[in-house]
């Protein structure tokens, strides 16, 4: 799914390395086999578990957030709608998972279009979910640090720009997909697998980005380094850069300590969650692209040590989008109040629809935004 995902040794017949980038994607290098087989029985057994984790804990916390902002007959605030988009870009991110664990135990099943729909799902909803976050930060910079006059710009950023700043960026990123992306049966093209556990060079049909053999290493590279770009530096130079200039606005004065330490812890947390979860994926590609430019001497201890860091991290990463629903929902007080008023009037609304409706009335807003530091803790 990522740079390393389901990684099998391939040997063309012809000397030029034809390597994808991106979900689901294979490495397809001429190199001697370093533990191939090892490396694939370790994804086979570790990435399906891990996927299937994520893919649970995903559907119920992003699910519970998006049920929660149905109820609400209008989402009334900049922070519940930055909460809705970033739920519905990690719920339809997990919904690829199951594809992925499949394809990483056995084969690809789906057939050509679904390997290029979830490839352009998958693509899109990764970019978006990190530029929601980096959209996020500068909404609570922009309350905190210009509180008085930024209601105006706040509002522009998170009815109109988000969809400019994050959604048709993230679908501009999935044209490689459209190209590329593409189900080819080993058996019908000149691949050998290296892996000798596997029952036969027919049996393994994959899902893939298939760039052209002259010009493999050069594309691989550019979407790679379009990856750590786009999908980790510049969103968390934002997040980074808003976060920090936060911090030392609420330490400074003596006003409403209790709620600015409530405000600093919660900012550190958001910030070492999301570095904690991407860095180390991100410097593992980074790693392994400079050994597929021989920047980097490579060996097979090295080649299979990063192969390893790659899969690991990738799910550290992945583990984001659980996260989210924590971090920039239920740590919230007000959230869990009306998540609360939510599941009841919900339970309660199968007998007594009608009655329960007139006496509770509309949903209040799952957060206010009167006070510039509750913002971030709401």
């Amino acid at each position: 799914m990522g740079e390393e995902d389901f990684t099998y040794e391939l040997f063309p017949d012809n000397s030029t390395d034809n390597m994808s980038e991106g979900s689901a994607d294979f490495e397809l290098n001429i190199q001697e086999p370093c533990g191939q087989v090892l490396s694939h029985n370790f994804n086979k057994i570790f990435l399906p578990t891990v996927y299937g984790i994520i893919f649970t804990l995903g559907i119920i916390g992003n699910g519970l957030v998006v049920v929660v902002m149905g109820y609400q007959k209008k989402v009334k605030t900049m922070t519940d709608k930055y909460r809705l988009h970033l739920s519905v870009a990690d719920l339809l991110f997990v919904l690829t998972l199951p594809f992925w664990a499949v394809d990483a135990v056995k084969t690809w099943y789906f057939g050509g279009f679904l390997c290029v729909s979830v490839h352009m799902i998958y693509t899109v909803n990764l970019y978006s979910s990190v530029l929601i976050l980096a959209f996020i930060s500068l909404d609570r910079y922009l309350a905190v640090v210009h509180a008085t006059n930024s209601q105006a710009t706040r509002k522009l950023l998170a009815s109109r720009v988000i969809y400019v700043g994050v959604w048709l960026p993230a679908a501009i990123l999935t044209v490689p997909d459209m190209v590329f992306a593409r189900v080819r049966d080993v058996s019908s093209s000149n691949y050998l697998f290296v892996d000798s556990s596997m029952e036969s060079t027919n049996s393994r049909t994959i899902c893939q980005r298939i760039y052209p053999v002259e010009t493999s290493l050069i594309w691989t590279v550019v979407f790679r380094f379009q990856h750590i770009l786009v999908g980790f530096v510049l969103p968390g130079l934002v997040i980074l850069v808003c976060y920090c200039i936060i911090i030392s606005r609420l330490s400074k004065g003596a006003k409403g300590q209790t709620l600015k330490k409530k405000a600093l812890k919660t900012t550190v947390i958001l910030i070492v969650c999301f570095f904690g979860c991407w860095l180390p994926y991100c410097v593992g590609i980074f790693v392994d692209t400079l050994m597929m430019l021989n920047v980097v001497p490579s060996g097979c201890v090295l080649q299979q040590a990063v192969e390893t860091w790659i899969s690991v991290t990738e799910a550290l990463a992945y583990f984001h989008c659980c996260l989210n629903p924590i971090l920039y929902a239920f740590l919230g007080v007000k959230f869990k109040k009306t998540a609360r008023s939510t599941l009841t009037m919900s339970s309660r609304s199968s007998q007594k629809t009608t009655l329960m409706s007139k006496k509770r009335g509309p949903i209040s807003s799952v957060s206010t935004e009167s006070e510039s530091s509750s913002v971030l803790s709401s």
